[in-house]
């Protein structure tokens, strides 16, 4: 949700902008009685809400998520994303003409990791991944790690998802270095060890703060156990029970144990908070927590989370303004694909019409109305509804109260995811 705040977010670049700018540029999306300009949406692309900080991103998560029910995209909808390729190889968050060259200071990590991954899956693209992966190669800093535009410091989230963008290439992200420092190597960096408070160990912060102390962050945590397993999209459900490892120095399995911690303390999801705001739930780190717990083989930690994604993610998947948000109903339907539970029938809904239904007709679809609840959906655990507050409250509470750009930045990059 939020997604509406997000140009604020964007314009600020990496950069510190002060929160009264922010607050002015968000002033609108707090009104009651705001509604959104209407948008022209390109034909072939997924959503219906303007798509210049996020329209890469979600095609590429949705054709994604469609491609693992069994629906073939409508070739208007993978030709889209196709030609939203910079001729350097990266993806930029969205190109209105792609006649003209991209601006190479805004082309988008985290859009390039999830393109990759859905035309890797779809197959037949292989000239166009190879040329993300040598994009990757040349922007990635000295510390082995990525930020959201290149240029800026590196974060956990972009580095995370450009090593599950690299192993989807079938790339060794242990080989791909910049100063002697290796993707993984740069990921590390991010994730508290064994010296830190034993809650707290195997948690990934988004940035070290100007101190150089690491934070625990709910959606980096939940991305970065994902890129330490160096897994990729789609996670495909697991048939195998893992153990929790206890031990802290193994960086997957002590990032699956924080973030099995968090959801069951969390009654099932996981939370964000903003200064001066009590926590609300997030449910975009929420499933991702999902998918990197299931490849882990912890189906068991997984499925509690999925039964209250099941009962509580409806109103995620709206948007803000009750259009439907592709990016939410995608990474839901990766999410029930990595636990073995049925998009089809996620409670009331059927994820997968509804995601259908925000793009172009699909080229082909599975011959059957539905497939097979599996075993894993009769049995996820029952989840608590949410009784939190707003969410725009809390947001409009907390933005007043924020003292500093970077933890409004990294709000509403989760956001979209």
């Amino acid at each position: 949700m939020l997604s509406a705040v997000r140009p604020a977010a964007k314009a600020a670049c990496g950069v510190a902008v002060s929160a009264a700018v922010l607050i002015g540029a968000a002033g609108p999306a707090l009104a009651a009685s705001a509604s959104p300009a209407p948008v022209t949406v390109p034909a072939g692309l997924y959503g219906k809400s303007d798509p210049t900080y996020d329209g890469v991103w979600r095609q590429s998560l949705s054709i994604l998520a469609l491609h693992t029910q069994g629906v073939t995209p409508a070739a208007s909808a993978v030709n889209w994303l196709t030609k939203q390729q910079c001729a350097d190889g990266g993806w930029p968050s969205y190109n209105p003409d792609p006649a003209k060259a991209c601006a190479p200071a805004t082309e988008d990590t985290n859009a390039t990791a999830v393109a990759v991954q859905a035309l890797t899956a779809l197959g037949g693209h292989d000239d166009a991944v190879a040329k993300a992966v040598a994009w990757y190669k040349n922007v990635q800093n000295k510390d082995g790690g990525w930020s959201y535009n290149p240029g800026a410091a590196s974060d956990a989230n972009s580095t995370a998802l450009a090593v599950t963008a690299l192993a989807a290439a079938k790339t060794d992200p242990a080989t791909v270095a910049k100063n002697g420092k290796t993707a993984v190597q740069g990921l590390a960096a991010f994730q508290l060890g064994c010296s830190a408070p034993a809650a707290q160990q195997g948690a990934f912060a988004y940035q070290p703060d100007k101190n150089g102390k690491l934070a625990a962050n709910g959606l980096a945590s939940a991305q970065g156990a994902l890129g330490a397993e160096q897994a990729f999209l789609p996670v495909a459900a697991s048939t195998a029970s893992a153990a929790a490892s206890a031990a802290c120095s193994d960086p997957a399995a002590s990032a699956a144990n924080y973030l099995a911690v968090q959801l069951k303390s969390g009654q099932e999801h996981l939370t964000q908070a903003l200064a001066g705001a009590a926590p609300s739930p997030d449910y975009a780190a929420t499933a991702w927590a999902v998918l990197a717990l299931a490849h882990q083989g912890r189906l068991a930690d997984a499925q509690g989370a999925m039964g209250w994604l099941r009962q509580n993610g409806q109103a995620w998947t709206q948007g803000d303004h009750g259009a439907a948000s592709p990016s939410a109903l995608s990474l839901l339907i990766l999410a029930a694909q990595a636990t073995g539970t049925d998009a089809t029938k996620f409670g009331t809904t059927n994820l997968v019409t509804q995601l259908e239904g925000t793009g172009p007709t699909p080229a082909a679809t599975p011959s059957t109305a539905s497939a097979p609840a599996s075993a894993a959906s009769a049995t996820a655990a029952p989840a608590k509804k949410s009784s939190g507050t707003s969410p725009w409250w809390i947001f409009g509470v907390a933005l007043v109260a924020s003292i500093g750009a970077g933890l409004f930045i990294s709000y509403t990059r989760g956001k979209r995811s």
